[in-house]
């Protein structure tokens, strides 16, 4: 069986597949990031947070399993090769930092039938909803409103919630 490695992947270490590693927000495009980051970890003494830490080949990656994204931006300007970069549009409003989706388990322990609602409560803007008040059943997720900031993925007494990159993201990678 043939497999495709790019050479971004080679150098990740993700030769087996899988999900691409969650990089800091407003990283460049993976190859270029990958081509261009130093591995100085700048960004990762600098987040408030301590979200981002080194991954595969000492690259940064974010883990929201003690906390989430304020998107502050400090790993930015800690940023002094230009991987990581928030562009503007002309009315000054800053890209989207990064482009990840919600995934629920089913050990969620509202799918099970355990009333929680604790993800609902962590979000901020919304993007996650129960249907029935009783707070049972599957955690709704409206992707509009979801910023992908991590603050459901650490509180989660099951461990059920993960931020995974879109499939334009994984393309990009």
């Amino acid at each position: 069986m043939a497999h495709d490695v790019t050479r971004a992947a080679l150098i990740r270490g993700a030769i087996r597949g899988g999900f691409a590693q969650i990089r800091p927000p407003w990283a460049v495009l993976e190859a270029l990031f990958v081509d261009s980051c130093t591995r100085c970890n700048d960004c990762a003494v600098a987040c408030p947070e301590r979200i981002i830490s080194r991954g595969s080949g000492g690259f940064p990656v974010v883990s929201f399993g003690s906390g989430e994204c304020t998107f502050c931006g400090v790993c930015v300007a800690a940023c002094e090769v230009g991987v990581l970069l928030i562009e503007r549009d002309d009315a000054g409003v800053p890209n989207t930092p990064w482009s990840l989706r919600i995934a629920v388990a089913e050990d969620c322990l509202s799918i099970q039938g355990v009333v929680c609602r604790i993800c609902e409560e962590q979000c901020d803007v919304r993007a996650i909803r129960f249907a029935n008040p009783g707070g049972l059943g599957r955690p709704l997720i409206d992707a509009a409103r979801c910023t992908g900031c991590g603050a459901c993925v650490a509180p989660c007494p099951s461990r059920s919630i993960s931020l995974q990159p879109t499939a334009a993201e994984e393309k990009a990678a």
